[in-house]
Protein backbone atom coordinates (compact mmCIF):
# COMPACT_ATOMS: atom_id res chain seq x y z
CA UNK A 1 0.00 0.00 0.00
CA UNK A 2 1.34 3.41 -0.96
CA UNK A 3 2.29 5.75 1.86
CA UNK A 4 0.01 8.75 2.47
CA UNK A 5 1.02 11.69 0.33
CA UNK A 6 3.12 9.61 -2.08
CA UNK A 7 2.01 10.14 -5.70
CA UNK A 8 0.34 7.12 -7.25
CA UNK A 9 2.28 5.22 -9.87
CA UNK A 10 0.57 5.83 -13.24
CA UNK A 11 -1.18 2.80 -14.72
CA UNK A 12 0.53 1.14 -17.64
CA UNK A 13 -1.01 1.74 -21.05
CA UNK A 14 -2.93 -1.23 -22.49
CA UNK A 15 -0.75 -1.45 -25.62
CA UNK A 16 1.81 0.45 -27.70
CA UNK A 17 -1.04 1.28 -30.12
CA UNK A 18 -2.79 3.28 -27.39
CA UNK A 19 0.40 5.25 -26.84
CA UNK A 20 0.68 5.91 -30.58
CA UNK A 21 -2.93 7.10 -30.64
CA UNK A 22 -2.40 9.44 -27.67
CA UNK A 23 0.78 10.83 -29.22
CA UNK A 24 -1.16 11.48 -32.45
CA UNK A 25 -3.79 13.47 -30.53
CA UNK A 26 -1.09 15.81 -29.27
CA UNK A 27 1.09 16.02 -32.38
CA UNK A 28 -1.57 16.23 -35.09
CA UNK A 29 -4.66 17.59 -33.34
CA UNK A 30 -2.97 19.83 -30.80
CA UNK A 31 -4.74 18.16 -27.86
CA UNK A 32 -3.94 19.65 -24.47
CA UNK A 33 -2.24 17.62 -21.72
CA UNK A 34 -5.51 17.33 -19.79
CA UNK A 35 -7.31 16.06 -22.91
CA UNK A 36 -4.64 13.42 -23.47
CA UNK A 37 -4.97 12.28 -19.87
CA UNK A 38 -8.77 12.04 -20.18
CA UNK A 39 -8.51 9.80 -23.26
CA UNK A 40 -5.86 7.72 -21.52
CA UNK A 41 -8.05 7.15 -18.45
CA UNK A 42 -11.06 6.15 -20.56
CA UNK A 43 -9.08 3.68 -22.68
CA UNK A 44 -7.37 2.16 -19.63
CA UNK A 45 -10.76 1.63 -17.97
CA UNK A 46 -12.20 -0.08 -21.05
CA UNK A 47 -9.08 -2.21 -21.48
CA UNK A 48 -9.20 -3.36 -17.84
CA UNK A 49 -12.77 -4.63 -18.24
CA UNK A 50 -12.07 -6.25 -21.61
CA UNK A 51 -9.19 -8.18 -20.01
CA UNK A 52 -11.65 -9.80 -17.61
CA UNK A 53 -13.63 -10.95 -20.67
CA UNK A 54 -10.55 -12.65 -22.12
CA UNK A 55 -9.80 -10.12 -24.85
CA UNK A 56 -7.90 -6.87 -25.29
CA UNK A 57 -8.56 -3.34 -26.46
CA UNK A 58 -6.77 -4.01 -29.75
CA UNK A 59 -8.73 -7.21 -30.52
CA UNK A 60 -12.16 -6.40 -29.03
CA UNK A 61 -15.25 -6.87 -31.18
CA UNK A 62 -18.56 -5.01 -31.19
CA UNK A 63 -20.18 -7.52 -28.80
CA UNK A 64 -17.28 -7.05 -26.39
CA UNK A 65 -17.76 -3.29 -26.40
CA UNK A 66 -21.51 -3.63 -25.95
CA UNK A 67 -20.77 -5.80 -22.93
CA UNK A 68 -18.51 -3.09 -21.53
CA UNK A 69 -21.20 -0.43 -21.82
CA UNK A 70 -23.79 -2.81 -20.33
CA UNK A 71 -21.37 -3.21 -17.43
CA UNK A 72 -21.15 0.58 -16.97
CA UNK A 73 -24.93 0.87 -16.93
CA UNK A 74 -25.22 -1.98 -14.41
CA UNK A 75 -22.92 -0.36 -11.83
CA UNK A 76 -24.56 0.83 -8.62
CA UNK A 77 -26.51 3.95 -9.49
CA UNK A 78 -25.46 3.60 -13.12
CA UNK A 79 -22.67 5.52 -14.80
CA UNK A 80 -23.45 9.09 -15.80
CA UNK A 81 -24.66 9.45 -19.39
CA UNK A 82 -21.97 12.04 -20.10
CA UNK A 83 -19.27 9.63 -18.90
CA UNK A 84 -20.56 6.82 -21.11
CA UNK A 85 -20.76 9.17 -24.11
CA UNK A 86 -17.20 10.37 -23.50
CA UNK A 87 -15.83 6.82 -23.25
CA UNK A 88 -17.63 5.79 -26.41
CA UNK A 89 -16.14 8.80 -28.18
CA UNK A 90 -12.65 7.84 -27.00
CA UNK A 91 -13.09 4.27 -28.24
CA UNK A 92 -14.48 5.41 -31.59
CA UNK A 93 -11.52 7.70 -32.19
CA UNK A 94 -9.06 5.01 -31.11
CA UNK A 95 -10.47 2.44 -33.55
CA UNK A 96 -10.70 4.98 -36.38
CA UNK A 97 -7.02 5.67 -35.78
CA UNK A 98 -6.21 1.95 -36.00
CA UNK A 99 -8.18 1.68 -39.25
CA UNK A 100 -6.50 4.74 -40.77
CA UNK A 101 -3.07 3.32 -39.90
CA UNK A 102 -3.91 -0.06 -41.42
CA UNK A 103 -3.63 -1.72 -38.01
CA UNK A 104 -7.20 -2.96 -38.07
CA UNK A 105 -9.69 -3.67 -40.86
CA UNK A 106 -12.92 -2.93 -38.97
CA UNK A 107 -14.26 -0.41 -36.44
CA UNK A 108 -16.05 -2.31 -33.65
CA UNK A 109 -17.38 0.90 -32.08
CA UNK A 110 -18.84 2.29 -35.31
CA UNK A 111 -22.29 0.70 -34.94
CA UNK A 112 -22.76 1.43 -31.22
CA UNK A 113 -25.28 4.23 -30.66
CA UNK A 114 -24.43 7.15 -28.41
CA UNK A 115 -26.58 7.46 -25.28
CA UNK A 116 -29.16 10.23 -25.39
CA UNK A 117 -28.13 13.15 -23.25
CA UNK A 118 -30.40 15.75 -21.77
CA UNK A 119 -29.23 19.26 -22.50
CA UNK A 120 -28.04 20.58 -19.16
CA UNK A 121 -28.13 24.35 -18.88
CA UNK A 122 -24.92 25.95 -17.56
CA UNK A 123 -24.82 26.92 -13.91
CA UNK A 124 -24.21 30.61 -13.41
CA UNK A 125 -23.94 33.25 -10.73
CA UNK A 126 -26.07 36.39 -10.76
CA UNK A 127 -24.40 39.76 -11.31
CA UNK A 128 -25.04 40.57 -7.65
CA UNK A 129 -23.30 37.35 -6.55
CA UNK A 130 -20.27 38.09 -8.74
CA UNK A 131 -20.07 41.59 -7.27
CA UNK A 132 -20.31 40.10 -3.77
CA UNK A 133 -17.40 37.78 -4.53
CA UNK A 134 -15.29 40.66 -5.83
CA UNK A 135 -16.09 42.78 -2.78
CA UNK A 136 -15.06 39.92 -0.46
CA UNK A 137 -11.78 39.52 -2.37
CA UNK A 138 -11.07 43.26 -2.17
CA UNK A 139 -11.33 43.09 1.62
CA UNK A 140 -8.36 40.73 1.78
CA UNK A 141 -4.97 42.22 2.59
CA UNK A 142 -1.55 41.67 1.14
CA UNK A 143 -0.31 40.16 -2.13
CA UNK A 144 -2.65 37.15 -1.87
CA UNK A 145 -5.70 39.40 -1.80
CA UNK A 146 -4.40 41.54 -4.66
CA UNK A 147 -3.72 38.45 -6.77
CA UNK A 148 -7.15 36.99 -6.05
CA UNK A 149 -8.85 40.21 -7.17
CA UNK A 150 -6.78 40.17 -10.39
CA UNK A 151 -7.69 36.53 -11.08
CA UNK A 152 -11.39 37.19 -10.54
CA UNK A 153 -11.49 40.38 -12.57
CA UNK A 154 -9.62 38.82 -15.50
CA UNK A 155 -11.76 35.68 -15.48
CA UNK A 156 -15.04 37.59 -15.30
CA UNK A 157 -13.88 40.14 -17.88
CA UNK A 158 -12.70 37.60 -20.45
CA UNK A 159 -14.44 34.27 -19.81
CA UNK A 160 -11.19 32.36 -20.42
CA UNK A 161 -10.98 28.71 -19.44
CA UNK A 162 -9.36 28.14 -16.06
CA UNK A 163 -6.40 26.30 -17.67
CA UNK A 164 -5.90 29.30 -19.97
CA UNK A 165 -6.09 31.72 -17.03
CA UNK A 166 -3.61 30.10 -14.66
CA UNK A 167 -1.19 29.34 -17.49
CA UNK A 168 -1.23 32.82 -19.03
CA UNK A 169 2.27 33.90 -20.04
CA UNK A 170 3.45 37.29 -18.89
CA UNK A 171 3.64 38.24 -22.57
CA UNK A 172 -0.07 37.51 -22.88
CA UNK A 173 -0.86 41.04 -21.79
CA UNK A 174 -0.84 43.29 -24.83
CA UNK A 175 1.41 46.34 -24.70
CA UNK A 176 -1.47 48.76 -24.17
CA UNK A 177 -2.96 46.48 -21.45
CA UNK A 178 -6.31 46.61 -23.24
CA UNK A 179 -6.50 42.92 -24.12
CA UNK A 180 -5.13 39.45 -23.52
CA UNK A 181 -3.59 37.13 -26.09
CA UNK A 182 -4.89 33.70 -25.12
CA UNK A 183 -3.70 30.36 -26.49
CA UNK A 184 -6.69 28.01 -26.40
CA UNK A 185 -7.50 24.48 -27.48
CA UNK A 186 -5.48 23.18 -30.39
CA UNK A 187 -2.92 25.93 -29.86
CA UNK A 188 -5.25 28.53 -31.44
CA UNK A 189 -4.67 32.10 -30.32
CA UNK A 190 -7.43 34.63 -29.77
CA UNK A 191 -7.49 38.21 -28.55
CA UNK A 192 -9.90 39.04 -25.72
CA UNK A 193 -10.50 42.63 -24.55
CA UNK A 194 -9.99 43.55 -20.89
CA UNK A 195 -12.47 45.64 -18.92
CA UNK A 196 -11.29 48.73 -17.03
CA UNK A 197 -11.66 46.97 -13.64
CA UNK A 198 -9.58 44.04 -14.93
CA UNK A 199 -6.87 46.39 -16.21
CA UNK A 200 -6.81 48.23 -12.86
CA UNK A 201 -6.60 44.92 -10.98
CA UNK A 202 -3.66 43.76 -13.12
CA UNK A 203 -1.90 47.10 -12.64
CA UNK A 204 -2.21 46.63 -8.87
CA UNK A 205 -1.07 43.01 -9.05
CA UNK A 206 2.02 43.25 -11.26
CA UNK A 207 4.13 45.12 -8.64
CA UNK A 208 3.50 42.32 -6.08
CA UNK A 209 3.83 39.44 -8.57
CA UNK A 210 7.36 38.59 -7.41
CA UNK A 211 5.96 37.72 -3.96
CA UNK A 212 4.78 34.45 -5.56
CA UNK A 213 8.22 33.50 -6.87
CA UNK A 214 10.80 31.45 -4.98
CA UNK A 215 14.54 32.24 -5.11
CA UNK A 216 16.30 29.70 -7.26
CA UNK A 217 13.18 28.87 -9.29
CA UNK A 218 12.64 32.26 -10.93
CA UNK A 219 13.67 30.98 -14.35
CA UNK A 220 10.79 28.47 -14.37
CA UNK A 221 8.28 30.91 -12.88
CA UNK A 222 9.29 34.12 -14.62
CA UNK A 223 7.36 33.47 -17.82
CA UNK A 224 3.96 33.18 -16.15
CA UNK A 225 1.56 35.98 -15.28
CA UNK A 226 0.44 34.06 -12.17
CA UNK A 227 3.53 32.22 -10.83
CA UNK A 228 3.27 29.91 -7.84
CA UNK A 229 5.59 29.28 -4.90
CA UNK A 230 4.72 25.57 -4.72
CA UNK A 231 3.54 24.33 -8.13
CA UNK A 232 5.91 22.12 -10.10
CA UNK A 233 4.54 23.71 -13.28
CA UNK A 234 5.75 27.12 -12.15
CA UNK A 235 2.28 28.68 -12.23
CA UNK A 236 -0.85 28.62 -10.10
CA UNK A 237 -2.73 25.33 -10.56
CA UNK A 238 -6.39 24.94 -11.53
CA UNK A 239 -7.03 23.00 -8.34
CA UNK A 240 -5.55 25.69 -6.10
CA UNK A 241 -7.51 28.47 -7.80
CA UNK A 242 -10.74 26.46 -7.44
CA UNK A 243 -9.94 26.00 -3.74
CA UNK A 244 -9.36 29.74 -3.33
CA UNK A 245 -12.76 30.42 -4.92
CA UNK A 246 -14.51 28.02 -2.52
CA UNK A 247 -12.88 29.76 0.45
CA UNK A 248 -13.86 33.15 -0.95
CA UNK A 249 -17.46 32.01 -1.45
CA UNK A 250 -17.67 31.11 2.24
CA UNK A 251 -16.38 34.57 3.17
CA UNK A 252 -18.92 36.16 0.82
CA UNK A 253 -21.84 34.16 2.24
CA UNK A 254 -22.41 32.25 -1.02
CA UNK A 255 -22.91 28.48 -1.14
CA UNK A 256 -19.41 27.16 -2.05
CA UNK A 257 -20.75 24.45 -4.38
CA UNK A 258 -22.23 27.19 -6.55
CA UNK A 259 -18.83 28.74 -7.23
CA UNK A 260 -16.10 27.47 -9.54
CA UNK A 261 -13.89 28.91 -12.29
CA UNK A 262 -16.14 27.37 -14.94
CA UNK A 263 -19.26 28.86 -13.35
CA UNK A 264 -17.64 32.30 -13.63
CA UNK A 265 -16.94 31.60 -17.31
CA UNK A 266 -20.64 30.78 -17.73
CA UNK A 267 -21.56 33.97 -15.88
CA UNK A 268 -19.36 36.03 -18.21
CA UNK A 269 -21.13 34.68 -21.31
CA UNK A 270 -24.65 34.88 -19.90
CA UNK A 271 -24.28 38.39 -18.51
CA UNK A 272 -22.86 39.62 -21.83
CA UNK A 273 -25.89 38.25 -23.68
CA UNK A 274 -28.17 39.69 -21.01
CA UNK A 275 -26.77 43.12 -21.83
CA UNK A 276 -27.19 42.78 -25.58
CA UNK A 277 -23.93 41.27 -26.84
CA UNK A 278 -24.23 39.31 -30.10
CA UNK A 279 -23.65 35.57 -30.10
CA UNK A 280 -20.75 35.64 -32.60
CA UNK A 281 -18.73 38.02 -30.41
CA UNK A 282 -19.30 35.86 -27.33
CA UNK A 283 -18.30 32.77 -29.33
CA UNK A 284 -14.98 34.37 -30.33
CA UNK A 285 -14.20 35.51 -26.79
CA UNK A 286 -14.97 32.09 -25.31
CA UNK A 287 -12.88 30.36 -27.97
CA UNK A 288 -15.67 28.02 -29.10
CA UNK A 289 -14.96 26.40 -32.46
CA UNK A 290 -18.69 25.84 -33.09
CA UNK A 291 -21.32 28.48 -32.41
CA UNK A 292 -23.73 25.68 -31.42
CA UNK A 293 -21.70 25.34 -28.21
CA UNK A 294 -22.25 29.03 -27.44
CA UNK A 295 -25.97 28.88 -28.22
CA UNK A 296 -26.74 27.04 -24.99
CA UNK A 297 -26.36 30.37 -23.19
CA UNK A 298 -29.29 31.78 -25.14
CA UNK A 299 -31.52 29.23 -23.39
CA UNK A 300 -30.51 30.64 -20.00
CA UNK A 301 -31.20 34.18 -21.19
CA UNK A 302 -34.46 33.04 -22.75
CA UNK A 303 -35.70 31.64 -19.45
CA UNK A 304 -34.89 34.93 -17.74
CA UNK A 305 -36.75 36.92 -20.36
CA UNK A 306 -39.81 34.73 -19.89
CA UNK A 307 -39.77 35.45 -16.17
CA UNK A 308 -39.35 39.17 -16.81
CA UNK A 309 -42.35 39.16 -19.16
CA UNK A 310 -44.48 37.14 -16.75
CA UNK A 311 -43.58 39.41 -13.84
CA UNK A 312 -43.68 42.81 -15.54
CA UNK A 313 -45.77 42.70 -18.73
CA UNK A 314 -49.00 44.73 -18.24
CA UNK A 315 -51.16 41.79 -19.37
CA UNK A 316 -49.37 39.22 -17.21
CA UNK A 317 -51.47 39.87 -14.05
CA UNK A 318 -54.66 39.38 -16.11
CA UNK A 319 -53.36 36.07 -17.43
CA UNK A 320 -52.55 34.90 -13.90
CA UNK A 321 -56.06 35.78 -12.75
CA UNK A 322 -57.59 33.95 -15.69
CA UNK A 323 -55.51 30.86 -14.93
CA UNK A 324 -56.56 31.04 -11.27
CA UNK A 325 -60.24 31.05 -12.27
Amino acid sequence: MARPGRPRKPKALPSPRVESFLDMLVAERGAAHNTRQAYERDLIDAAAWLTTRGTSLDRAGTDDLRGYFDHLNALDGGTAVRTIARRLSALRQFYRFLCSEGLRADDPAGTIDSPKQGRALPKILSEVEVETLLTAAQRRDGPDGIRLVALLEVLYATGVRVSELVGLPLTGIARDNRCLIVKGKGGKERIVPLSDPARDALSAYLPVRKAFMVPGREQRQAGFLFPSRTSEDGHLTRQRFAQLLKELAIDAGIEPRKVSPHVLRHAFATHLLDHGADLRSVQKMLGHADIATTQIYTHVVGDRLKRVINDHHPLAPLKKLANAD
